[in-house]
């Protein structure tokens, strides 16, 4: 099932949207406005090389203008990754995101899997090394994972770069969800970029600002010579012009993002135990959604009360019953726990009758 994803607000329409796992705090305004004010220049070609966006970033993420590379959204960026490398063999661990799958069939690489287990809360195990080889040529790791929010310890990370670098294996980290742990310099992996060309690090302003519309992620490494087959394996105007202005202003909004920090940090321990509550096996997920397994009908069951969640049925390694849902509001996160102690409640007032009919 490719391109199946949260957020489908055109097929379930009037629903309140938990599939979306974006800030909860809206758009800033002032990145609306931004959007506004380039309207004036649509009839102009984007400003090939972005580098006004570039600088911008470099400042945010103290690193050089020269070691990033900007996408339409991160997803463009996993494609234009593997049409630059073209891996043979890449191995992932499932579930996970499944743009890196499909990024890497688009080049004819074969996939292997590692399998995240229920029983081990589907963290990445120090075993996953053992299934490295020399005959792979690119790993994608996504910490937290999308979609069960776990992290993966940075001295694993450490010790996965090393021995990637020695199998002549290039590793990409997707660290697109670390603005909405507790402490993300703990997770990243930045401050080894200058040690390790075989890194490529994928962030996104599509969560953290949530822009979701607008598409902007980028890239870093010290691997310039990457960038280059990157920049060629992608076309010249990717990143429009109210992307460009977007993302300007939206680096700007420091209080804004340490707001919707302090609010998930909270909220998810209020949605974490509200669900439990209603018999929901609940995993300890570290990003700003939350990982459950539940009903096999409890998609269906939200969306009858204009509610939507994400249905993780389709992800590789997992089967009917696994949910995600995204951290939003207090008052939002209890219309989504009434709505599923309603929704169960019915079901089963409509079992029992239908038992005492037969």
């Amino acid at each position: 099932m490719k391109h199946v994803h949260g957020g489908n607000i055109y097929t379930y329409k009037n629903c309140l949207d938990f599939s979306a796992n974006c800030n909860p705090l809206g758009t800033p305004e002032s990145v609306k406005q931004a959007v506004r004010d380039s309207l004036d220049h649509l009839k102009d070609y984007p400003q090939v090389g972005y580098a006004p966006l570039k600088e911008a970033i470099a400042a945010y993420e103290d690193v050089k203008p020269e070691h990033i590379i900007c996408g339409n959204g991160a997803a463009e960026l996993v494609f234009s990754l593997c049409h630059a490398l073209r891996p043979r063999r890449a191995l992932i661990p499932v579930p996970t995101f499944a743009e890196y799958e499909q990024a890497l069939e688009s080049v004819g690489a074969q996939v292997e899997h590692v399998l995240l287990k229920e029983e081990e809360e589907f963290c990445v195990q120090d075993s996953f090394i053992d299934w490295l080889h020399k005959d792979l040529d690119m790993v994608f790791l996504c910490n937290p994972n999308n979609p069960t929010g776990m992290l993966t310890d940075r001295e694993f990370l450490f010790k996965l770069l090393r021995v990637c670098r020695e199998m002549d294996i290039f590793l990409v980290v997707d660290e697109c969800f670390q603005d909405f742990i507790r402490d993300p310099g703990q997770y990243s992996l930045k401050a080894q970029l200058p040690r390790y060309h075989n890194l490529f690090l994928l962030k996104a302003f599509t969560k953290r600002y949530a822009m979701a519309g607008v598409r902007l992620g980028y890239g870093i490494t010290e691997n310039e010579e990457l960038l280059e087959k990157m920049t060629l394996a992608t076309q010249p105007w990717n990143i429009s012009v109210p992307a460009q202005a977007a993302g300007i202003a939206a680096l700007k909004e420091t209080d804004y993002v340490e707001r919707a920090r302090n609010l998930i940090f909270e909220e998810a321990e209020y949605l974490s135990g509200e669900l439990y509550k209603l018999g929901m096996t609940v995993f300890p997920s570290q990003a700003n959604y939350l990982f459950f397994k539940g009903p096999e009908d409890l998609f269906e069951i939200c969306v009858r009360k204009n509610v939507l969640i994400r249905d993780c049925s389709n992800y590789p390694g997992l089967g009917k019953g696994f949910y995600r849902v995204a951290v939003r509001t207090h008052e939002e996160n209890e219309q989504l726990i009434r709505t599923i102690h309603d929704g169960l409640m019915e079901e089963r007032k409509k079992a029992q009758q239908e038992e005492e009919e037969q």
